[in-house]
Formats: C-alpha cells, sequence, structure tokens
C-alpha cells in the first residue's frame, strides 16, 4: 500500500518534527514559532497554507477533480509543566512542556501532507489540513470554526496519542469517546465575626463545605446509574485568619458527562444545591457556570470507514476497542460542523519509558507510533475521498 510505504520513508522527518516541537514548546495561543515552522513546511511541499485564529495554519490539499472535503485536525501548544524527561530533545523552554502529545500530531499531519501532496493525482475532492491552536483552553478550534475553516467540510478526522493504549493499536470506536467539560463557580456568602462567637456571624466555612458534600448527590441521587457523568470540587477559598469566621467562600469545580440532556440540566441542578444548601446555614449563593467543550461523538459511518482503514494498515489485529473516557478535547467542535471521527493512536510502551498519564511531567510516547499515526490520517482521507 502506497501510503504505508510512504508512511514508511517520511518516518524519520516526521520523528525529527517531532522532536523539534518537543524542545520548542508554547502554550496556547502564543504557538509562534511552531505556526511559523508548519507553514514553512508546508511552503516547501508547495501546498498553499494561510493564518487563522492567530496562531493557527490551515493548509489546502486539491485533488484530482472536483468532489468532497475532508478536514484533516492536528492541535498544537503545549502545557505549563517543568519536564523531568532525561532526552536529547528536552523542553528548552523552562515552564513549559509538550506532555500530552500535540507534537506528536502536529508532526504526523505534516507528514501527512507530504504523502497527500504526492497522491493528490489519485483521489477527487479537497483536503484541509487544520493545525489547531488553544486545545488546552477548550478555544482553538472554537476560534478556527468561527473564522469559517469548516465551511464546505463534509467530514472531519482527528487523532489523539494515548499512553494508555499500546503502541501498534488504535481506538475508533463509535458513539461518544470523550465527555463535555465544563466548568462551575459558586459564590458562597455569609457574616463575619470573631472564631470565639460564632453564633454572631454566618459562617461561610461552614455553608461552602455543605454545599461541597450535597453535590456529591447530583450524581448518585439524581442522574441514572446507566449514564456517565462527574461533578468535582478542585477549588476551596476561604478565610483570613484562624481566629475569623469567614463571610466569604468560593468554590470552582468541573462538570463532565457524554448525554448532551445531562449537561444542559447541570446548571439548575447545582445552582438548586447550592443555593438551598447555603440558605440553611443562613447564607447565599451564587453561581458562575461556563459551557466549555461538548462530548465528542464519532459518527458511526466514519467509525466503521476508520476501522477498515486500520486493517488496511494493521491488520484485524490493529483495532481495538476502547472505554470512553472522561477527559474533555475541544475536536468537539469541529464534531459539531460535521460528522467525524476522533481516533485514540496506542503511544504506550513500558520498555521505552513511554508509559506516564498525560499531563505528567515525564510523559512521552513511543515514536513508532508516529509512522502509523501518519498512514491513518492519509489512508482516511483517500478513502472516504475515494468512498
Amino acid at each position: 500500500m502506497q501510503t504505508k510505504i510512504l508512511a514508511n520513508k517520511y518516518k524519520q522527518y516526521v520523528i525529527e518534527m517531532r522532536r523539534e516541537f518537543h524542545k520548542h514548546p508554547e502554550p496556547s495561543l502564543k504557538e509562534f514559532r511552531t505556526a511559523r515552522r508548519v507553514k514553512e513546511e508546508l511552503e516547501k511541499m508547495g501546498i498553499p497554507c494561510f493564518s487563522v485564529a492567530g496562531t493557527g495554519v490551515v493548509g489546502i490539499i486539491e485533488g484530482a477533480g472536483p468532489g468532497r472535503t475532508i478536514a484533516l485536525r492536528a492541535d498544537m501548544d503545549a502545557l505549563e509543566l517543568c519536564e523531568k524527561n532525561d532526552i536529547d530533545y528536552k523542553s528548552v523552554n523552562e515552564g513549559y512542556m509538550h506532555g500530552c502529545g500535540h507534537d506528536g500530531h502536529t508532526a504526523m499531519l505534516l507528514g501527512a501532507a507530504k504523502i497527500l501532496n504526492e497522491l493528490k493525482s489519485t483521489f477527487n475532492g479537497k483536503v484541509k489540513l487544520l493545525f489547531q491552536p488553544a486545545e488546552e483552553l477548550a478555544q482553538g478550534a472554537q476560534m478556527m470554526v468561527a473564522e469559517g475553516v469548516m465551511d464546505g467540510v463534509d467530514e472531519v478526522f482527528g487523532m489523539h496519542l494515548w499512553s494508555g493504549l499500546q503502541s501498534g493499536k488504535v481506538s475508533v470506536d463509535p458513539g461518544p469517546r470523550l465527555a463535555a467539560t465544563d466548568l462551575f463557580k459558586i459564590t458562597v456568602k455569609g457574616k463575619g465575626g470573631h472564631g470565639s462567637m460564632p453564633h454572631q456571624g454566618v459562617d461561610a466555612v461552614v455553608a461552602a463545605s455543605a454545599v461541597v458534600m450535597n453535590l456529591q448527590s447530583l450524581v448518585s441521587r439524581e442522574i441514572s446509574p446507566l449514564e456517565s457523568a462527574v461533578v468535582s470540587v478542585g477549588v476551596f477559598k476561604a478565610g483570613t485568619r484562624f481566629n475569623v469566621i469567614a463571610s466569604e467562600a468560593v468554590l470552582e469545580g468541573s462538570t463532565r458527562c457524554f448525554n448532551k440532556e445531562i449537561r444542559e440540566g447541570f446548571p439548575a441542578m447545582i445552582e438548586r444545591v447550592a443555593k438551598n444548601t447555603a440558605a440553611s446555614y443562613r447564607a447565599e449563593a451564587e453561581l458562575e457556570y461556563t459551557f466549555s467543550t461538548p462530548p465528542n461523538i464519532n459518527d458511526e459511518n466514519g467509525s466503521r470507514r476508520a476501522a477498515g482503514t486500520v486493517e488496511k494498515l494493521l491488520g484485524r489485529e490493529g483495532v481495538v476497542s476502547m472505554e470512553k473516557a472522561t477527559g474533555g478535547e475541544d475536536f468537539a467542535f469541529f464534531l459539531e460542523k460535521a460528522p467525524g471521527v476522533l481516533a485514540f493512536l496506542g503511544a504506550g510502551n513500558s520498555q521505552k519509558q513511554a508509559d506516564y498519564p498525560h499531563h505528567h511531567e515525564r510523559f512521552n510516547i513511543d515514536e513508532d507510533a508516529l509512522e502509523i499515526g501518519v498512514a491513518l490520517y492519509a489512508q482516511y482521507a483517500i478513502d472516504y475521498l475515494n468512498e
């Protein structure tokens, strides 16, 4: 198969690009060097490209004739994380690290661009290469969509390197894959006073503590046990001194779910619990709720097609089923505009110390997975356009 042969041919190129991006990580919306290098590489290939969403890049590959349009997406941003890997290409930007695989995504899409550009006479239609900023802020995809990158797109395909999946395996399961990830902030207001005379005040710490505990009943008692959902409070800020009754407490947290109806119902549920619980302690509560990232739901037809593509490249044993995860991905905003698939590409290998979780300071990948990802990007696009 030509894509497989070419992916092997460009394997070292992709590894070198991945290591370059890894060595020079940049945070969300500040991917200036990364975007410049992507454009330089696309221009070397003779692929027309342009900037969008500040630090995003779009490349266009035209096939032999008119047809459908498929978008292939890779995210580019790094994390605010101090790398602890002892490798030659360790981050040189103190406090930043590619701890989630976005360096690999960017490099793989560049490799796929080389293949598709060489094989463009073998398919009709158009391939849009979407190099996206700010996935970690859940902003980049929305920004690109707002600037029209999905206009005219019939299908979208993305990939995520996954350390929890063995290298050489790919999951393209249909249906929900990653959760909706939304944010909430609850401000509990009481009345300050002296710690020795708590009856004279309204203790915001006690009221907010009760709110935290009562929020746990939302998942356990108001949502079907057949549904997956999470309500987590990660921040609790209150008080100024050991003997002062706090007049205010602030809670910040996250909700996760796969069901759109549950997602829409969360604000009212949380507000009801927060306000009524606070009132029972003579306090008041206010809710700020932010809808951040929708759930990623793979299209049934796309998943079936992707499984066939993986079988062509790796054999039937290369396709594996993986349980959905409650992490989030703003690829979902592209999926709201066109049907598509987010594939999970195995990159875990304990023998190469590539078995740390995502967002860990020692996260790394088995670079042999990059060749598979390059071939998968290219072959899926060709399979779709020639269908």
